[in-house]
């Protein structure tokens, strides 16, 4: 029995410059089964390899896209046996790693393999939380794609602009989400198309099973089943009377709206007060249409339209390994 299964992805960004290192440790550590893939569509043959070595832990190393390509393969295929599937880790080795960031893994990659092996070695039952995943459905026969975060509206156009526009200058990660977000609010405070900016958010309809309908243009929103999002920000504070899985957070189209939203989301507040322009619900099944609006889950654009909408259902819950207990 492998105390570590580690799954790494080499197209993404983080482990261009850290897999060397990676591979490095891998040779040193007899207990860790390495496998990595030269591409996603391999992520299925790569779990029936690592099921046989029965690992305590089942590791990530890659962007939130490849984390809920792994997460899809474990609900829609039959790698491992009932009962049988390990708690996931995740590497902070991508662009945004907010799963990651979830899970307490922050800073290099390797430090994180290094406390997640010790994890596994000593008292593992600590550090197992339980998450829930998103399902995501369209109008296609494709069985559902699950994730942990999407993002719709100006997040999602803010998101393909920043990957379009900002990225391949190549700038630090940082700096980059920084110039995105500054984008963003010059475009909704001028109003006007502009070819540099991002494009203005289009209409959207969200419907909740239990809560019914919400129209209007948001520069914002957010499905998760996540607690944590950015660094510093944290999801909203539960309503005892919302008694869904999953959380929705939309902000209209207003830049003081959106900065009042960031800037409570930060400090803690968020949920706690109502805030205007800012809508925070939970619902076991949300219903999304548009006028050929962007999704994104995990990394995955999916298209809202409105003869052809995109449902989100919860799942069971499946474990992870948070470092930070």
């Amino acid at each position: 029995m492998t105390s570590v299964a580690l799954l790494s992805n080499p197209q993404s960004t983080g482990n261009r410059a850290k897999l060397p290192d990676i591979r490095h440790f891998c040779i040193q550590e007899d207990d860790v089964f390495h496998y990595e893939v030269e591409e996603v569509d391999q992520i299925g043959e790569a779990l029936s390899s690592i099921a046989q070595t029965r690992p305590s832990i089942l590791v990530v190393n890659g962007g939130d896209g490849t984390v809920q390509t792994v997460l899809t393969a474990l609900y829609t295929g039959k790698y491992f046996e009932k009962h049988m599937v390990p708690p996931v880790a995740v590497l902070p080795n991508g662009k945004t790693n907010l799963i990651a960031l979830d899970l307490g893994a922050e800073g290099d990659p390797v430090v994180a393999l290094q406390k997640i092996l010790d994890i596994a070695r000593g008292d593992l039952d600590s550090h197992i939380v339980k998450r829930e995943l998103i399902a995501l459905s369209d109008s296609s026969d494709k069985p559902p794609v699950l994730g942990m975060f999407l993002g719709g509206a100006g997040l999602a156009d803010l998101i393909i602009y920043c990957r379009d526009t900002i990225y391949p200058l190549g700038l630090p990660n940082g700096i980059s989400h920084v110039i995105a977000a500054f984008a963003l609010l010059i475009s909704m405070f001028i109003r006007a198309p502009l070819s540099f900016l991002p494009r203005a958010a289009r209409p959207i309809s969200v419907s909740l099973m239990q809560q019914g309908q919400i129209k209007g243009n948001f520069s914002l929103l957010v499905v998760t089943t996540l607690e944590r999002l950015l660094v510093g920000t944290h999801v909203f504070q539960q309503d005892p009377q919302d008694k869904g899985s999953m959380k929705l957070m939309m902000v209209d189209q207003n830049p003081f709206h959106l900065i009042h939203a960031v800037a409570a989301g930060i400090v803690g507040r968020l949920g706690k007060s109502r805030i205007k322009g800012v809508h925070l619900k939970q619902d076991d099944e949300i219903r999304i249409a548009g006028e050929r609006s962007h999704l994104i889950l995990d990394g995955e654009v999916f298209y809202a339209d409105n003869e052809h909408p995109v449902i989100l259902r919860h799942t069971e819950p499946i474990s992870f390994v948070k470092l930070a207990v």
